[in-house]
């Protein structure tokens, strides 16, 4: 008989250090739904931030998590979990929470249970939210220890012009990527990509619009491209071919770590790279994703560092690096050492 599990499902909302700015959006907090699942001794948890910008919120996350309680209950695989809910926050947060119990039941890591490469560190980018030119290349000095740079642009060329030279002006060590957030239209991409070339800017996320994919055929750009708002999912990928160079796998766009492997194997296959973002989140979001990113190009994980407050134990950026010790999720060990140290609400 198969052991009924308990099934806990919950919003926390993990406060920012301070507003953070991207096109057309302004976030001063972050909520999340948090999954466990539990057989009275292992505990498999996950946690999801959904995906704002589908409407994909908390009410959202929580109500599709309801349809699928009693499922969860009753010892739903990750292949069922796949058919029961579509891609977005609410499968992640289950996902990775049937991962983790999983790996438990089993004694060994999620990443070994995955066939995934044993994790090490990985240089990750640290974000500068869009602000004016001279508090951006504040921030970016500010981040003395940071090898990589992910700039928010917000689609006023000249502004985002003058924000990128700025940044590089103040560091002249860092590789820098830009995010448009969908910013732009495409007869706007050959003054900005000048200007980024000049900068020595390695990374262009997301220009334009989803829906607006076709107006990159044809179009030739000296640095790479990367697919994010046009890249949700596994279906979306083979259209990218031809029109970005980099595929930005995050794990609630897609619905949790299961999708995201797969579709990092499946970039591979058509040539493309891949990169692994985050929604934000606390270290607890951020775990799942640095398994991930040990498949990856570019590694965008600095979620926890615009919170408040992270939970505990939690990863450790130093260098640069983003370090996820084992007992943060994903381990055989027992999760009876991990704790909330957020403010929740």
């Amino acid at each position: 008989m198969v052991q009924r599990l308990s099934v806990d499902v919950r919003v926390e909302r993990l406060p920012f250090a301070k507003p953070f700015r991207i096109s057309g959006h302004v976030f001063t907090e972050s909520p999340v739904v948090v999954v466990t699942l539990s057989d009275g001794l292992h505990t498999g948890r996950g946690e999801a931030s959904g995906v704002y910008y589908l409407g994909d919120d908390e009410t959202a996350m929580t109500a599709a998590l309801e349809t699928v309680r009693a499922g969860l209950g009753d010892g739903m695989t990750r292949a069922d979990l796949q058919q029961a809910l579509p891609a977005g926050g609410a499968r992640n947060a289950a996902d990775c929470a049937l991962w983790e119990l999983d790996a438990k039941r089993a004694g060994i890591a999620v990443w070994k249970l995955a066939g995934l490469p044993e994790p090490k560190p990985l240089l990750t980018t640290f974000t500068l939210g869009a602000d004016d030119p001279a508090t951006m290349a504040q921030g970016a000095a500010g981040y003395a220890d940071a090898r990589a740079l992910k700039l928010k642009l917000t689609g006023d060329l000249d502004l985002d012009i003058a924000r990128v030279r700025a940044v590089r002006a103040a560091r002249r060590d860092c590789w820098i990527g830009v995010d448009a957030n969908q910013g732009f239209q495409v007869g706007e991409l050959d003054a900005l990509i000048a200007v980024l070339v000049e900068c020595g800017v390695a990374l262009l996320e997301q220009p334009l619009a989803r829906g607006r994919e076709a107006d990159l055929d044809g179009f030739s750009s000296p640095i790479p491209i990367a697919a994010d708002e046009s890249a949700l999912t596994l279906g979306d990928l083979d259209a990218l071919v031809g029109r970005f160079d980099t595929v930005n796998i995050k794990l609630d766009k897609c619905g949790g770590l299961t999708e995201a492997v797969a579709i990092a194997q499946r970039a591979r296959l058509l040539g493309l790279d891949v990169m692994v973002g985050n929604m934000v989140g606390s270290s607890l979001a951020m775990a799942p994703a640095f398994l991930l990113g040990q498949l990856c190009d570019v590694v965008d994980l600095d979620g926890p560092t615009f919170l408040a407050a992270d939970r505990t134990p939690g990863i450790r950026y130093a260098d640069g690096y983003i370090h996820c010790p084992e007992e943060v999720w994903g381990h055989r060990a027992h999760a009876a050492s991990w704790q909330h140290n957020c403010n929740i609400g």
